[in-house]
C-alpha cells in the first residue's frame, strides 16, 4: 500500500511539473514599451484612442508620453504643454490606458533637458566665468572688476535678431520657429567673489572691498598679488526639441532650490487631476552641455563644498583652474567634480525620485552623460535607463539596477538605428539581443510619433527614430518582433542577477584629469579610459564570459562579507575587481580591506592605487593610506604572476593576469563564449535563466557547456514560442551540458533546475531529404502601402518587385501577398522545414489558409507540423518592405512631407542631405519581396 502511495505522489509531482514547463504569463511589463512623441501636442480623444488601439494590437505594453515642437500649417491644432486643454488630453490617455491595460509614463518636460517657460533666471542653469588681475606692492588696481556676457544665439530653426528678443527668453513669441538651442544675451554679470593670492601662499577675500561700481577700494601690501574675480552667468541653455508651451531655461541641476520650484509647476498643475493610472516619470540623458560652454556653476557652490570637502574652495581657486602645482590642480580639481556629482545625485536626482515616489510613481532616468558618478545617479533612480550600442556602456544601468536590488533596467532602444526609413525588424532585433546580453530587461524603443488618423502618408515624423509607427511598413509585421521581445523579457524580469565579480569603477582617475574643461561628463567606458586596466578587464571578463557588474565608491560603503559572498541591496557576489589606477578614496580602500577582514577575496589588478583622491588633509590621509597598504603582506604564490595576502578571514590577490587573479579566486565562467554563444545569466528559484545568443556567422550545433550545476534543463524559443526539455549530460571534466542547435544571431532561453523534472522534449529537425524548391507560378497581388497600388501580376521567377517592370513597383512601400500552390513532395517526414530564402524585408507565412508565423529575418525559414501539409497545398506570404521606395519617390517629385519645426528631419549621413534637410531623391529602389529560391525540406526529429 505505501509503494502505490509513493508511486501515486511521485506520478502527480512529476504531472505538476510538467504542466509548470511553460512560458511565463505575459504582462504590459514584460512587453516592449515605446516613447511616443506628440507633435506640438496636435492630439484629439478620438485619435488618442484610435493611435493606442492599434499598438494594443501590435503588442506594445505602453507609452512614454514625450512632448516635441510642432508641425507646419497646423498652428492652430497646438496644445500648449500642461495648459487645461492638455491636460485633459492627458486624462483621456490615462484612462484608455486603463481600458486597453498599456502603462503611461510621462516626461518632465516638453523636450529635454528639464526646462520650460516657468524657470526663471535664478534657477536657469549657469556658468563662472573669471578674470585675474596682477597688483605689486603698493598698486591698486585702476580698472573696473566687471564682466560683460557676449551675447551668443544658436537656433536650430530660423536665426532671429537677438538685439530684438526680450530677457527671459520665455517671454517672446514664435519660439517654435526659432527652435533655440542655446541663447545667452549681452549683460553685466554678477561678481561672485574676487579674492587675491600672494606669491607667498597668502590669501585675501576682497569681495567687500568691490564696491557697486565695481572699483576695488585696496592697496596691495608686500609681494606679488594675483586677484581671482569670479562671475556668475547664464549658461543659456534652452530645452531641445521642446513643444508649444514648453520652451524656455534649463534648470540648474546642482541646485535644490531650482529642481524644487520646477516640480512645484508640476504639482499645481496636477493638484486637482487623479493621476492614479500614470506609471511614472521619465528624464532623459543630461544633455545641458552638448553647447557653447559648460553649466558648472551653482549659487551655493562655495558653501556645499565646503560642508562635502571640508575646507573653502575660495582658498584654492589658482589650482581650480590649473594655475598652481600639477598635484594640487589635480586635487582640488577633483574635489570640484566629487562636489558636483554629490549635487546632481542628492538635489536632483534623490529629489526628483523622492518627489514622484510620494505620489506612489516610479522615475526612469538616464543619468549617462551626466557631470557625475553615473552608477550612483542610474541607482537613485527607480528603473535606470541606458541607450546606444556597447554592452560594456549598457551595464553601467543594468549594474545600477543588479547591485541595489531593482527589479528593472530599461533602454531607449534602436535610436536612429539606421538612415531615416531603412531600418528592418531584423536590424532592430540585433540591437534588442546587445541589450539583453547588457542585462537590459525592459525596452523602450525610440520611438513612435503619434499621428492624426486621416494625415496623409507618411504622417507625423520625428527626427531620430527608427519610426514604429502605423505607417510605416514594417507596421505588418511589428507584432512578430514584440512578441519576441515580451518573451525574452517575461524571463529577464524573473529572478535574480547570477553574477560573480564587482568590477570598481575608478572614476577619481577622471576626476582628477583635467580633460577638456572643469566638468567630466560620464557617458560608459569613453575614449578617456583608453589603455586603461579599467577599460582592458571590463572588455576581458566580458570576451572571456566572466560574469560581472560594475560598482561604485558609494555602493561599497553599504556591503558586507559573509561565509566569504559580497552581500549587496541586489545579490551576492565572489569578489572585487579593483583596476589599476592612480587616485582612490581613503574611505573605499578602508572598506576593501574591511570587507576582506570579514572573509571577502579583494582582487587588485595591475597594481594597487598610487595615492588617495582629493585634497583636504591629504597629506596625513596618504600617510594612513601609506601604512594600510604595508600591512598587506604579499608572498609569491605558485605561480609568479601572482601575488597574495591573508587579512583576517580573507585574502588579496593582485597581478597583471586577469584571468589568472580570477581563477585563483575561485571564479569560473562561461566557455561558451570561446563558440561565440553570449549570454545573461539570472538566478531563479531552481536553478537559472540564461539568455544565449548565437553572435557568429555559422550555426552552432553541439554540446553547450553551462559553467552553473543543474539536474535538468529546458529551452524555450523566444521567437516562435516553442519550448521542451533539453537533452542534458554531464562532459568527462564534470560540466554540466546541454545540446543545442542554433542559427547566427538567433537566440533561446535555457532554464535550469536543481531537480528532475518530466514535460514534453524540446524538438531539434535535421534534414530527412534534400531541399525542393518550391517554384511555378506565383500570384503577386499588392495590398496595402502606395503611392499607389501596383497591378497584381503572375511570376515564374523570384525576383525583387522593383524588377517586375514599370515605375509604380520600384516607388512601392507596402505589403504585397505572394501565393503559390504546390504538391506535397514524396518522402516521409515528421515535419516540413519552409525556407523563403532572401525576403525583404518581414514576411507573414500562411500555409493551407493557417498562419504559421511571422519571419523578420535574418533567417526566413519555419517549421510546420507533418499535418499541415495535404497533397495540393496553398503557400500565401505578405511580405512588406521598407518605407524607403515610397520616400524616396515622394521626395524626387517634390511631395511635401517634411513639415517640421525645429531640426525638421535632418539626415544620419551626410549623403543624405539636401539643402540642409535629409533628401532621399538619390536613392535606388531597394529589393523588395520575396527574392528566395523558395524551398521546402523533409526533416526528421533529432
Amino acid at each position: 500500500m505505501v509503494k502505490k502511495i509513493l508511486i501515486l505522489i511521485l506520478f502527480f509531482s512529476q504531472a505538476l511539473n510538467a504542466q509548470q514547463l511553460s512560458w511565463p504569463e505575459i504582462t504590459r511589463e514584460n512587453k516592449p514599451w515605446t516613447r511616443w512623441w506628440w507633435p506640438g501636442s496636435i492630439v484629439t480623444p478620438a485619435d488618442i484612442t484610435a493611435n493606442m488601439e492599434k499598438y494594443h494590437e501590435a503588442g506594445l505594453g505602453g507609452m512614454e508620453i514625450a512632448v516635441i515642437y510642432g508641425v507646419k500649417g497646423q498652428e492652430d491644432k497646438f496644445i500648449n504643454y500642461l495648459s487645461t486643454r492638455w491636460m485633459e488630453m492627458f486624462m483621456h490617455t490615462l484612462k484608455e490606458s486603463e481600458r486597453l491595460d498599456m502603462g503611461i509614463e510621462l516626461a518632465n518636460a516638453s523636450g529635454w533637458p528639464f526646462g520650460g517657460p516657468w524657470v526663471n533666471p535664478g534657477d536657469a542653469c549657469k556658468n563662472i566665468n573669471y578674470k585675474t588681475y596682477t597688483l605689486k606692492p603698493g598698486e591698486s588696481l585702476n580698472e573696473k572688476i566687471e564682466f560683460v556676457q557676449q551675447p551668443l544665439v544658436r537656433p536650430v530653426g530660423e536665426r532671429p535678431d537677438i538685439t530684438k528678443l526680450i530677457y527671459p527668453i520665455s517671454k517672446n513669441e514664435n519660439l517654435q520657429l526659432y527652435a533655440l538651442d542655446q541663447i545667452r544675451f549681452e549683460m553685466p554679470l554678477p561678481l561672485q567673489v574676487l579674492i587675491a593670492y600672494s606669491d607667498h601662499g597668502k590669501s585675501i577675500d576682497l569681495t567687500d572691498k568691490v564696491d557697486a561700481d565695481g572699483r576695488l577700494d585696496w592697496i596691495a601690501p608686500e609681494g606679488t598679488w594675483t586677484l581671482y574675480a569670479l562671475f556668475q552667468g547664464w549658461h543659456g541653455k534652452m530645452t531641445e526639441r521642446a513643444g508649444p508651451g514648453g520652451e524656455g531655461d534649463v534648470i540648474d541641476h546642482f541646485s535644490e532650490q531650482a529642481i524644487d520650484n520646477y516640480l512645484k509647476h508640476f504639482d499645481e498643475i496636477f493638484k486637482d487631476y487623479d493621476l492614479k493610472p500614470l506609471r511614472g516619470y521619465f528624464n532623459d540623458s543630461y544633455e545641458v552641455d552638448d553647447a557653447s560652454g559648460e553649466s558648472n556653476w551653482t549659487p551655493l557652490l562655495f558653501d556645499e563644498f565646503i560642508t562635502r570637502r571640508g575646507y573653502d574652495l575660495r582658498d584654492h581657486l589658482p589650482a581650480l583652474f590649473q594655475n598652481d602645482t600639477p598635484e594640487k590642480n589635480e586635487r582640488v580639481l577633483c574635489d570640484y567634480r566629487e562636489t558636483i556629482s554629490d549635487l546632481i545625485l542628492e538635489t536632483f536626482t534623490i529629489h526628483w525620485t523622492t518627489w514622484a515616489n510620494k505620489q506612489g510613481k516610479t522615475t526612469r532616468n538616464q543619468s549617462h552623460g551626466s557631470p557625475g558618478n553615473i552608477l550612483d545617479l542610474y541607482a537613485a533612480s527607480d528603473i535606470p535607463e541606458t541607450e546606444g550600442n556597447e554592452i560594456t556602456r549598457f551595464k553601467f544601468a543594468s549594474s545600477a539596477a543588479n547591485v541595489t536590488g531593482k527589479k528593472y533596467a530599461s533602454a531607449e532602444a534602436a535610436t536612429w538605428l539606421n538612415e531615416h526609413f531603412s531600418s528592418s525588424l531584423s536590424d532592430v532585433k540585433k540591437a534588442l539581443d546587445l541589450f539583453f546580453l547588457g542585462g537590459i530587461n525592459h525596452i523602450f524603443y525610440h520611438g513612435t510619433c503619434f499621428s492624426p488618423v486621416n494625415e496623409l502618408w507618411p504622417g507625423f515624423h520625428f527626427y531620430a527614430a527608427v519610426e514604429f509607427n502605423p505607417s510605416n511598413s514594417i507596421w505588418n509585421d511589428f507584432e512578430g518582433l514584440n512578441n519576441y521581445v515580451a518573451r525574452v523579457q517575461s524571463f529577464l524580469q524573473r529572478g535574480k542577477p547570477d553574477n560573480d565579480v564587482l568590477l570598481y569603477f575608478p572614476i577619481y582617475d577622471r576626476f582628477s584629469d583635467y580633460g577638456r574643461g572643469l566638468l567630466e561628463h560620464f557617458d560608459g567606458i569613453s575614449q578617456r579610459f583608453n589603455d586603461t586596466p579599467f577599460k582592458t578587464a571590463a572588455e576581458y571578463m566580458l570576451e572571456k564570459g566572466f560574469a560581472y557588474d560594475f560598482v561604485s565608491d558609494k555602493q561599497l560603503k553599504n556591503m558586507k562579507s559573509v561565509n566569504g559572498l559580497i552581500q549587496t541591496g541586489g545579490g551576492k557576489y565572489r569578489t572585487v575587481v579593483v583596476p589599476g589606477s592612480k587616485y582612490i578614496p581613503l574611505e573605499t580602500f578602508e572598506k576593501l580591506m574591511e570587507l576582506t577582514e570579514e572573509g571577502a577575496c579583494i582582487i587588485f589588478y595591475d597594481g594597487l592605487p598610487v595615492n588617495i583622491s582629493g585634497f583636504n588633509d591629504y597629506e596625513s590621509k596618504g600617510r594612513l593610506f601609506t601604512q594600510l597598504k604595508s600591512e598587506i603582506n604579499f608572498v609569491k604564490a605558485e605561480n609568479q604572476n601572482l601575488k597574495k595576502a591573508s587579512i583576517g578571514k580573507g585574502n588579496i590577490l593582485s597581478g597583471n593576469d586577469l584571468g589568472l587573479l580570477l581563477s585563483e579566486a575561485g571564479i569560473v565562467h562561461e566557455i561558451m563564449t570561446d563558440k561565440r554563444i553570449k549570454f545573461l545569466r539570472r538566478k531563479s528559484e531552481t536553478g537559472n535563466y540564461y539568455f544565449v545568443l548565437n553572435h557568429g556567422n555559422y550555426t552552432f550545433e553541439g554540446w553547450l557547456p553551462l559553467c552553473r550545476k543543474a539536474s535538468s534543463a529546458a529551452l524555450f524559443n523566444p521567437m516562435t514560442g516553442d519550448f521542451g526539455l533539453a537533452d542534458t549530460r554531464i562532459s568527462s571534466d564534470g560540466s554540466y551540458e546541454i545540446y543545442l542547435k542554433i542559427n547566427p544571431f538567433e537566440s533561446l532561453i535555457i532554464e535550469t533546475f536543481g531537480t528532475p523534472i518530466s514535460g514534453k522534449e524540446y524538438t531539434f529537425y535535421e534534414k530527412a531529404s534534400p531541399p525542393v524548391v518550391i517554384d511555378g507560378s506565383w500570384k503577386v497581388d499588392f495590398i496595402e502601402g502606395g503611392p499607389v497600388l501596383p497591378a497584381s501580376r503572375k511570376i515564374s521567377n523570384l525576383v525583387s518587385w522593383t524588377e517586375f517592370g514599370g515605375e509604380e513597383v520600384k516607388n512601392f512601400s507596402g505589403t504585397a501577398r505572394y501565393t503559390i500552390s504546390f504538391n506535397k513532395p514524396a518522402v516521409r517526414a515528421d515535419a516540413w522545414s519552409i525556407n523563403l530564402g532572401k525576403v525583404c524585408e518581414s514576411a507573414r507565412v500562411t500555409l493551407n489558409g493557417k498562419e504559421a508565423g511571422i519571419l523578420i529575418g535574418p533567417d526566413y525559414q519555419l517549421i510546420v507540423e507533418k499535418k499541415a501539409l495535404r497533397a495540393r497545398n496553398t503557400l500565401e506570404v505578405k511580405v512588406s518592405n521598407l518605407m524607403a521606395n515610397g520616400i524616396a519617390y515622394m521626395d524626387r517629385n517634390n511631395i511635401k512631407w517634411k513639415k517640421f519645426y525645429n531640426i525638421n528631419m535632418a539626415a544620419r549621413l551626410r549623403q543624405n542631405t539636401k539643402n540642409g534637410i535629409f533628401d532621399a531623391s538619390a536613392w535606388e529602389p531597394r529589393e523588395s519581396g520575396i527574392i528566395g529560391p523558395v524551398t521546402i525540406t523533409a526533416v526528421k526529429k533529432k
